[in-house]
């Protein structure tokens, strides 16, 4: 199947496996049919880096509720096999497009997801990814503006750095190394969010602003250096399992249908701009995370340790409270039951 789009045309194979082939009505179902107290009305809805994990998820969200939604991507680490499910349902829509070039359409809302998430995604080329995060903001607030859309920009725990405040609040203004390997996510995020900011203040454009947290879930790339999708690839082919660092660090894992829900819930609430946090607070060390890996597969895979990368961040947890008050907003999945699901995706196509 070919889809058309204003340079050119995706090509989307329908009978590659997607781990996923079936019909959208069977998609699980939401915890209601309202957002934070507001009914929900069909819209047409651009998600930036819609092909990627997190950005596939949100389409079948906002396809569920009846909204038109448009798939933009230019497919460096999205994929198309992750939305290969969508693509015979009305109102979906495929773009191969690069946000570092400016887009003329007609949109309701945009959800602002476009760039590589993962280290070696990022650091492949960190110019990009920088043109990704601040063009990309110019050119989608430059529509929004246009458009009278309401904006997300989903920004990122990374805007901390290596905190020194513990768990991180909203208000804390992190600890980031400006000129590091990882500056061009870090700082290509603090600066997207300024730029949200100042076109609120000089251009009255409705923005709101997310700081995404650790998230896992069906769909990760098995190659995306990420601590869950890396643990559990390696359990399941019978690698050892590496860790970098003592493996004392911590993070704070959410699972995927959470932060959808939490996204969703900070488009169509009313009078709060955000920052916001979406994260779950519950927290665990590596090594927690090796072992319940371990035993969740039933791997005979063994631990080793590797030095930790340049600026890799000692601990991370979120200060969930903003979102409570806000959003009406927490987690449900615990970390069990996430990589349960998790397990189940990479058992399929590995």
């Amino acid at each position: 199947m070919r889809l058309p789009s204003r340079d050119g045309y995706v090509t989307l194979n329908r009978n590659a496996w997607t781990g996923e082939n079936f019909p959208l009505a069977s998609l699980p179902a939401r915890r209601n049919e309202q957002t934070h107290g507001h009914a929900i009305m069909s819209k047409r809805i651009l998600i930036t880096g819609g092909a990627g994990f997190i950005g596939s998820h949100l389409s079948e969200w906002l396809l569920r509720e009846g909204h038109e939604v448009i798939c933009m991507d230019n497919f460096f680490t999205g994929s198309k096999q992750n939305i290969l499910h969508l693509t015979d349902y009305p109102g979906f829509e495929v773009i191969r497009h690069d946000v570092t070039v400016p887009y003329v359409m007609e949109v309701d809302q945009i959800y602002n997801l476009a760039c590589p998430a993962s280290p070696p995604h990022y650091q492949f080329d960190p110019i990009h990814t920088m043109k990704t995060s601040v063009l990309g903001a110019l050119n989608m607030l430059g529509l929004a503006k246009r458009c009278k859309a309401r904006i997300l920009q989903a920004s990122t725990s990374e805007v901390y750095g290596d905190p020194m405040v513990h768990p991180q609040p909203e208000t804390y203004w992190g600890n980031v190394n400006p000129v590091g390997v990882r500056s061009c996510y870090d700082e290509g995020k603090r600066c997207a969010e300024t730029l949200f900011m100042d076109y609120r203040r000089m251009n009255g454009v409705d923005v709101r602003i997310i700081r995404i947290f650790n998230t896992y879930g069906p769909r990760m790339n098995p190659n995306d250096g990420r601590v869950v999708s890396n643990f559990i690839v390696q359990a399941l082919k019978g690698e050892d399992i590496t860790i970098y660092g003592t493996g004392r660090q911590t993070r704070s894992f959410q699972y995927v249908d959470d932060l959808v829900e939490g996204m969703v819930r900070m488009m169509n609430t009313e009078g709060f701009s955000g920052p916001v946090n979406l994260g779950n607070p519950e927290e665990f060390t590596m090594l927690e995370l090796a072992e319940k890996v371990i035993e969740m597969t039933g791997s005979s895979s063994k631990t080793v340790f590797r030095p930790l990368p340049l600026d890799d961040p000692t601990q991370r947890k979120p200060d969930i409270r903003l979102a409570k008050e806000k959003l009406g907003w927490k987690p449900h999945i615990t970390l069990e039951k996430g990589l349960e699901k998790t397990i189940a995706y990479f058992r399929g196509i590995l």
